[in-house]
């Protein structure tokens, strides 16, 4: 059973980044006693259903939020499982209105990446916008941004990690080619020699190792990205969330007493970072409580030309997600050229949030 102060703490990052205020939040938190499998008072129940009577108002999106909140941080039963397909099922419901976000799964030998796209066009093949979020937040989470991309030049593939959401593949050492399957999968319909992966936590550290095999990863913007000392460091490791090691131990199919010595090889070593040649901008939380500050000092010092955005924030940076948001999507704008007048806009909004002015970038 998770720890429920936990949740509740870390589930915050995820509410703000989905829209959600502290008001309306906050009551709903206050009605969780437990943690159990669906039961009245239970995390599961309430979320769940604060999102039915949005989903009977007609409020898909909304729905699709307190689902998504219901299954967090990973399906560990049947009440969990029912909240990630009414989650689906409620965003599906949602997209319909927009005809050009389209489902697209990529089967594999270990398993299957269920994915949402847009722009994809055969006649028009456009640059490519991979954007996964980390070990707890599933597509539906990011998908909406799908809707944007084509103003900005780009098609948009929206996926998860391995493990994660509806993305059967385990979590394993080589889980990095899972982008390389997406980008062959939509080579006909993309410019994929021009892709760039908009990847947070630890999908970043997978797009980095992804970008070291395949060229047509053409950048990366991370936020909170794991890099070595994560995975190197057992004080460091024995201090991390419980939540975060249960999740690691549920998507590589290990215990968490185990999960730690399992991917232990799977950091970067320094002298890998520095063969990098693409762009690289990463987004640091100061007073991350899960990531080491060494792996963030490591990406500034070994990956040449990165260019970095710090929060005095915690893992996620639930305070500054606007600005991240914002950043990081002109931090691909950069990376491709381009989108002249739509950087100049994103510009003075990041100005006007980070600054309280419109005119510094």
């Amino acid at each position: 059973m998770n720890d429920l102060a936990e949740l509740k703490n870390f589930v915050v990052a995820h509410t703000h980044a989905q829209g959600l205020s502290p008001d309306h939040y906050n009551p709903l938190l206050e009605r969780i006693r437990h943690d159990e499998n669906g039961t009245p008072g239970s995390w599961v129940r309430e979320w769940s259903a604060a999102g039915d009577r949005l989903a009977a108002e007609g409020a898909l999106l909304d729905a699709c939020v307190h689902y998504n909140m219901a299954r967090f941080p990973f399906v560990d039963g049947t009440a969990r499982q029912e909240a990630l397909e009414r989650c689906t099922a409620a965003f599906d419901a949602w997209r319909a209105q927009f005809p050009a976000v389209r489902r697209l799964d990529v089967e594999l030998d270990g398993g299957r990446v269920r994915c949402w796209t847009a722009g994809l066009d055969a006649a028009d093949p456009k640059p490519l916008l991979v954007m996964v979020g980390g070990i707890v937040s599933i597509k539906e989470q990011w998908a909406p941004v799908l809707l944007q991309l084509g103003a900005l030049g780009f098609a948009g593939v929206v996926t998860e990690m391995p493990g994660v959401g509806e993305n059967t593949l385990p979590y394993e050492a080589d889980s990095w080619r899972m982008f390389s399957a997406v980008l062959d999968a939509v080579g006909d319909r993309a410019d994929t020699a021009h892709t760039y992966a908009l990847a947070l936590s630890f999908s970043g550290h997978l797009a980095l190792r992804a970008a070291l095999h395949d060229s047509r990863i053409s950048g990366v913007a991370g936020a909170g990205t794991p890099v070595r000392d994560f995975f190197t460091d057992p004080g460091w490791q024995r201090e991390v969330p419980r939540v975060t090691t249960d999740t690691l131990a549920q998507l590589t199919g290990s215990k968490p007493g185990e999960v730690y010595g399992l991917i232990r090889d799977w950091a970067l070593a320094p002298e890998e970072l520095e063969a990098l040649r693409i762009p690289v901008a990463h987004v640091t939380s100061l007073r991350d409580e899960i990531i080491p500050p060494g792996d963030a000092r490591l990406l500034r010092e070994r990956v040449r030309g990165i260019r970095l955005l710090a929060h005095d924030d915690v893992h996620g940076s639930p305070l500054h997600f606007a600005q991240t948001r914002l950043w990081m999507l002109l931090s691909v704008l950069r990376m491709r050229g381009g989108a002249g007048e739509q950087r100049t806009a994103l510009t003075r909004e990041f100005a006007r949030l980070r600054y309280g002015r419109g005119d510094r970038s």
